[in-house]
């Protein structure tokens, strides 16, 4: 018997479409990894289920469960993209409800950013889930796991549970403050993780962070250096983690805080990666080039280690926080060769409405020579749908991109994610949003972006996929490919190009 199994699920078709089966990444599911250290730190017998990367069937996941019987399945939704804690919810309640179809009677926990803005109605949708955590989980999981029997939740802060037919959410649990992380966070169980032949070879990365290389995407692994932002942008729902109320529906940008382990020990988890054969990595930091206090030093042991000559590592920055050339020379020299930029819009009054203020306004073109001048190639993102967004504002986006010219280039309809101001916007003021899951993907079938004052939800998706096709077969970008990359990485991308998601909104439209 062991105490927890930290069950990572899985809907790559569901969420990607035919994206999902060659060029969709998948990611080590890192807060598995981190509460299943934490709570075997505790004193707790513990293991992970990987769905997703183990492609499992539902009847070989009851296997699973059966042999390792466990006293509480914690199934763990989040994942790489900012919405995937809530489109992993259609995964991850399909095989909760198939495990009380098959009368296991393991108690049933979820964790992830969907349960932690939406608690109560969560539990109200969905009868398969006994009891939910209501911010990150470490001190509410330890706290109930001390009960033998899980029958005193009452006593147990920071979860939602039934009490017979009544939904209770009990007062908020405390996030592990920054002077416990190393402490109470004591990094990663990799050794948990499933592998074909080594470690982590059955995660890959993006196209683009491999260099269009398919050889290059694995093994691969995500570590975090700090969790949160201090910022509170409205269509954002990171912070949903550090949630310190009982608020029926959470909004992110009322938690803003950030907290970071030592750079001493986060080195210690890089040693352990290289040891494995690690060399692409992604740093999962909303804002990693934020504080000079933990990057630098990081940074230094990174290079001193000599690890920078072979890792293939990216990190997210805002644009407005790139601005020093010889801390960017520190950056490529321990090995991080891509920055993902948050652009968000080439329309600067939409730029600045989204982010309350909170976005300076800087002369993008100037920061990303800075960043190409250090050899650091980008990742930029655009987000189509803001609120503001005309047509023409969409087109100044996808014009800035063309202009700009990265190697990377991401683009996402405007979506009311669960636990962003956004969502709580909509909700009041009656605007339509997703039905399902699957709705809130930004590949999805279902997918539903909002509309703006201007624009149809199927208007901006359409421009999105459009948008997608055109930049990436934009003759600049294929030559500055070949010209770095070859030609296997051009033929690469056309052979992405093929495939063509379908929109059923775009769909209902046009009939």
């Amino acid at each position: 018997m062991i105490d927890v199994l930290f069950i990572s699920p899985g809907n790559s078709t569901g969420i990607y479409q035919g994206l999902s089966e060659t060029y969709s990444a998948i990611e080590p599911p890192t807060w598995a990894l981190l509460l299943a250290q934490s709570c075997r730190s505790d004193g707790n017998k513990v293991d992970i289920l990987d769905i997703n990367a183990e492609r499992l069937d539902k009847d070989l996941v009851i296997d699973r469960i059966k042999s390792l019987n466990p006293r509480l399945l914690c199934f763990v939704v989040y994942g790489q993209n900012v919405n995937a804690g809530t489109v992993n919810m259609s995964g991850a309640t399909f095989m909760s409800k198939y495990i009380k179809e098959k009368g296991i009677s393991t108690p049933i926990a979820f964790v992830g950013s969907y349960i932690q803005a939406l608690p109560i109605k969560t539990l109200k949708d969905e009868c398969s889930i006994d009891f939910g955590f209501t911010n990150e989980a470490v001190y509410a999981l330890r706290n109930l796991l001390k009960q033998p029997n899980f029958n005193d939740l009452k006593s147990i802060n920071g979860i939602v549970w039934r009490n017979g037919s009544e939904i209770v959410m009990n007062p908020p649990e405390k996030s592990v403050p920054n002077n416990r992380m190393d402490i109470d966070l004591p990094g990663y169980a990799w050794d948990l993780l499933p592998y074909k032949e080594k470690p982590l070879d059955l995660y890959r990365s993006p196209m683009w962070h491999a260099e269009y290389d398919h050889n290059k995407r694995t093994p691969y692994a995500a570590i975090q250096t700090s969790l949160g932002c201090r910022f509170g942008c409205d269509f954002c729902m990171i912070n949903i983690v550090n949630r310190n109320d009982n608020d029926e529906i959470g909004v992110a940008s009322n938690y803003s805080s950030m907290r970071y382990w030592s750079p001493e020990f986060i080195i210690n988890e890089f040693d352990k990666l290289v040891k494995m054969g690690v060399e692409t990595i992604r740093i999962v930091d909303e804002m990693f080039l934020l504080n000079k206090k933990y990057y630098v030093p990081l940074c230094t042991m990174l290079k001193e280690r000599g690890y920078g000559k072979n890792l293939r590592m990216w990190a997210y920055s805002r644009i407005d926080t790139v601005s020093n050339p010889e801390l960017l020379k520190l950056v490529r020299e321990a090995g991080i060769k891509w920055l993902c930029l948050g652009i968000e819009s080439g329309d600067r009054n939409v730029r600045l409405e989204v982010s309350k203020g909170k976005f300076q306004d800087v002369d993008i073109q100037k920061v990303i020579q800075y960043i190409h001048d250090s050899d650091i190639e980008i990742m930029a993102n655009y987000i189509f749908g803001l609120p503001g967004d005309t047509f023409d504002s969409m087109q100044k986006t996808l014009n800035l991109s063309k202009e700009l010219c990265t190697f990377g280039w991401n683009a996402y309809a405007a979506m009311a994610l669960p636990g962003s101001k956004l969502y709580k916007d909509a909700i009041d003021k009656g605007r339509p949003i997703p039905k399902t899951y699957e709705g809130f993907s930004f590949h999805s079938y279902e997918t539903l972006p909002l509309p703006t004052d201007a624009l149809t939800s199927a208007q901006i998706i359409k421009f999105r996929d459009n948008a997608f096709e055109e930049y990436h077969s934009y003759p600049p970008f294929l030559e500055k490919v070949e010209r770095k990359y070859g030609a296997t990485a051009v033929n690469n991308i056309k052979e992405m190009l093929k495939i063509k998601l379908k929109r059923k909104i775009v769909e209902e439209e046009i009939k």
